[in-house]
């Protein structure tokens, strides 16, 4: 059997982290079975559906590295809803209700004084043509309810294990607007049929929903497929995720936070798994090392700052052919292979490399303090003589050891201070090759 999964967004806002992590565990999931991936877009709600959010969905999966195998849009299969939720008419499986939001909102608040639970009274069942015919010479339009069945509902989840429900405990799910349009529920489970959906990845709160699309599945074809559902994420506090990295879109992570990709893979591939979480500039380990026995049940914490951690550690490990297109896009076109090499190990973003090109290439305000000047002094006339490499600064600063009495911290941080202006930075022995002896006379002379 082949496996098959979908990512369903709705098109309704940007691409959500929370949603990416759905879209990223089920896709290594096919992938680590050489599965089929479906993109389904889900544009049933025409009103807040938006062509600029399936796009960005589109350019943020596309970003993180994800393809798909097949894509479908919602609204392009009307027809086939219908035909089905026609048949479900005549089966007795839907029925039409005729309250009012306000009347439904009222029935729920006097269940729950009574402390029962609010699950919909089936009153739309004991309709008689002359309460349809009043309630229609009204003006009300009937939204159309799923029968369930008063049955046990079962399944083995592939993230929680045994799952069981009673059907008597679940409300019949509205599947039908009043304006005739249909909801979610039905939708997805025809979709999934149709496109034969081997497996379902989606978050725990949709769990009781998962019940009531069993029984859909059940009423339409027979079979439902395996189902996995993934502990929602938290903030680092255990909270509500918040919105502390920018809108927590991938779309912001990506162009506002200035992020790579692969830290945003690196850390949702793992969150919430026995799997220690480390940065990865390959997708393929993460397909290879895939498996939902290692997904725990308990709330995965979501820390940006653990984020950046992982960002900085995937450009420490990226080699310069890998970003040279994007460094000259960034108008750092005379950048080479050993000036990368040299200050990659200080970056947390990509975009910190310009402050090193400029700290390196143009003037800047050095810093020697009066009590170092005559020291700086000293050291400018040890400078080793052309061309420099990577032996050089060693070279320099064993002779100012054997000609000054300075060492250590002393000796170290009036030169960086001096060359860089800084006092922290790259490896003075990788960065000394790439100022050169002109410039470094010139700083310490500044």
């Amino acid at each position: 059997m082949t496996v098959k999964a979908r990512f369903a967004p709705s098109p309704t806002g940007f691409l959500h982290v929370g949603n990416a992590r759905t879209a990223i565990i089920t896709w290594l999931f096919t992938r680590s079975q050489n599965g089929h991936f479906l993109l389904r877009i889900d544009d049933t709600d025409r009103e807040r559906s938006k062509d600029e959010y399936e796009q960005a969905i589109i350019d943020g999966l596309t970003w993180l590295g994800l393809d798909w195998d097949e894509k479908a849009n919602q609204k392009d299969r009307m027809a086939r809803y219908t035909e089905i939720i026609e048949k479900l008419k005549v089966d007795g499986r839907l029925y039409a209700c005729y309250e009012t939001p306000e009347e439904l909102g009222l029935k729920r608040k006097t269940q729950l004084s009574r402390g029962i639970p609010p699950t919909y009274d089936r009153a739309g069942l004991s309709l008689s043509k002359d309460d349809i015919a009043k309630y229609e010479a009204e003006g009300r339009k009937p939204h159309w309810r799923f029968k369930l069945n008063h049955a046990p509902i079962e399944w083995n989840d592939l993230v929680r294990g045994s799952v069981a429900f009673k059907g008597e405990d679940l409300s019949d799910p509205v599947v039908l607007r009043e304006d005739g349009t249909p909801l979610y529920h039905l939708c997805s489970v025809i979709d999934d049929i149709d496109f034969e959906i081997t497996h379902v990845v989606r978050g725990e709160d949709h769990v009781s929903n998962t019940a009531t699309h069993v029984q859909m599945f059940e009423a339409i074809s027979g079979k439902a497929p395996d189902f996995a559902h993934l502990s929602l994420i938290s903030d680092a506090e255990g909270g509500k995720l918040s919105k502390r990295l920018g809108s927590l879109s991938v779309k912001d992570i990506q162009e506002q936070d200035g992020l790579e990709a692969m830290s945003v893979v690196s850390l949702m591939a793992r969150l919430g798994t026995s799997d220690p979480i480390e940065s990865f500039t390959n997708i393929q380990s993460l397909v290879d090392s895939f498996d939902f026995s290692k997904f725990s049940r308990s709330t995965p914490k979501f820390d940006p700052d653990e984020l950046i951690r992982l960002n900085a550690k995937i450009l420490h490990e990226t080699s310069f052919d890998t970003v040279k297109e994007r460094l000259a896009a960034m108008g750092l076109n005379e950048m080479d292979e050993s000036f990368w090499n040299a200050v990659r190990p200080n970056l947390e973003k990509l975009e910190d490399i310009k402050n090193w090109w400029d700290m390196t290439n143009e003037s800047l305000a050095t810093v020697i303090e009066d009590e170092d000047k005559d020291f700086i002094a000293q050291a400018a006339t040890l400078l080793p003589d052309a061309p420099w490499d990577e032996t050089t600064w060693k070279a320099w600063v064993d002779k100012i050891k054997e000609g000054t009495d300075r060492k250590g911290k002393n000796l170290f941080m009036p030169l960086r201070k001096a060359l860089t202006g800084m006092e922290h930075g790259p490896e003075l022995n990788n960065l000394l090759p790439l100022l050169g002896p002109e410039k470094t006379k010139k700083r310490l002379a500044a």
